[in-house]
């Protein structure tokens, strides 16, 4: 391990063992497969045919109007979910910080769930992000404030399950007062998490949103690496914390409000793709995110591919999978923490 100097910043960083030629190129590939699988049996030729519009009209409709959209919503959802992780886990300095541990998912989904029972989704297509975005401000705003006061990771992590318990309990009532028995259970399957028969509109709507809650992320690289020195340091070396903490929240609201509603619930990415970079040698937190949104991206496409190959009487559901995925890493990780952060 050697030690660099980024400007002021003394930063400690391990060469990465995967470039990131070699990881978008393994992204590639992994969209490649999500393009050819499928109920429909296709051929490379045929998908190929059917992106640039050439094949027959089933073609082009099945690889246009299902495919595509499908695969755009599955990079769109695990990027945003992975890079929202790595900045939470960089300014939180806490390595179980994860969108879904710390109830900025639950809280999105309650957002997105009031608007579909109100009846005022379906009066703009920008109704549901921006009622997901809004309930996540919220609960960032919450988890944040409180962070401030306690630098314990099992405070933090019971804070989060608290907001992420009140967000739930707030989904069940709505279910609960919902009189139509159809569009509770449509709901309910939303919530388990599924890019299945999106359509290209939604992959139009998520990505503005994601793609400025991303930049806004990444605005904060430079402040992440600094308040790995603790938060004194960082605003001696002139960043302003209140800015760094606003930007925070204001991207990860967007980019999980988003993701969330048009993808429903996915736990758990926002917590094992940025482990993954770090072990892969992207130790400093403003070179975490960029890798780690890559390896997000990479999971949630893997998984979308899973749940279409496994053979079920219903399709697995994108959330299911990534929760059965997920919930051992928290395990592996709370245990390798134990003796140093909860003493």
């Amino acid at each position: 391990m050697t030690a660099i100097t980024a400007g002021r910043l003394p930063v400690r960083m391990l060469k990465p063992s995967i470039t990131a030629p070699a990881a978008v190129f393994f992204l590639f590939a992994i969209s490649v497969a999500s393009l050819l699988q499928g109920p429909a049996n296709l051929g490379l030729g045929e998908v190929v045919a059917g992106i640039m519009g050439t094949g027959d009209e089933v073609t082009n409709t099945i690889v246009r109007e299902l495919r595509i959209p499908r695969l755009l919503l599955s990079l769109l959802v695990g990027a945003i979910l992975a890079g929202a992780g790595a900045a939470l886990q960089g300014y939180l300095r806490n390595p179980l910080a994860e969108p879904a541990i710390l109830g900025a998912s639950n809280a999105a989904a309650l957002g997105a769930v009031i608007a579909l029972h109100m009846g005022v989704a379906s009066a703009s297509n920008f109704i549901m992000p921006l009622a997901a975005g809004a309930c996540t401000v919220i609960s960032m705003a919450l988890l944040l404030a409180f962070s401030v006061r306690s630098t314990s990771t099992l405070t933090l992590v019971l804070t989060g399950i608290a907001i992420s318990s009140l967000a739930g309990a707030g989904i069940s009532l709505v279910l609960n007062m919902s009189t139509n028995p159809f569009a509770a259970m449509e709901i309910a399957f939303w919530l388990l998490g599924s890019v299945e028969d999106r359509s290209m509109q939604h992959a139009i709507i998520a990505a503005p949103l994601i793609a400025i809650g991303m930049a806004l992320l990444m605005w904060n690289a430079r402040a992440l690496d600094a308040l790995s020195l603790g938060e004194d340091s960082a605003q001696s070396l002139g960043f302003n914390m209140n800015w760094v903490r606003a930007r925070l929240i204001l991207g990860v609201s967007l980019g999980v409000g988003a993701a969330v509603s048009v993808a429903g619930a996915i736990g758990f990415v926002g917590l094992v793709a940025p482990h993954i970079a770090r072990g892969l040698g992207y130790t400093a937190p403003s070179r975490v995110m960029l890798p780690a949104a890559l390896i997000g991206a990479t999971l949630v496409t893997a998984a979308d591919i899973l749940v279409r190959v496994l053979e079920t009487t219903n399709e697995l559901k994108l959330g299911v999978v990534t929760a059965v995925i997920g919930g051992p890493f928290l395990i592996l990780i709370l245990r390798r923490t134990r003796p140093r952060s909860f003493g």
